[in-house]
């Protein structure tokens, strides 16, 4: 049996297989879509600050 996927882009069904170089993206068009969106900052990470073990801030 061969796992499927849903399209993040356009919410298409698609297997995830070597055959689907576009994985997890139906084609070409919806993995560029999700590239660019990237670029235009639609997508973020969360950061976390993470504080020094020391209590440092490792500023001066």
């Amino acid at each position: 049996m061969t796992a499927t996927v849903t399209c993040p882009v356009c919410g298409k069904v698609v297997e995830w297989t070597e055959k689907n170089a576009y994985r997890p993206f139906c084609s070409l068009r919806c993995k560029q879509i999700d590239l660019g969106a990237w670029a235009d900052e639609k997508y973020t990470v969360p950061a976390v600050d993470q504080e020094d073990p020391d209590g440092e801030s490792g500023f001066s």
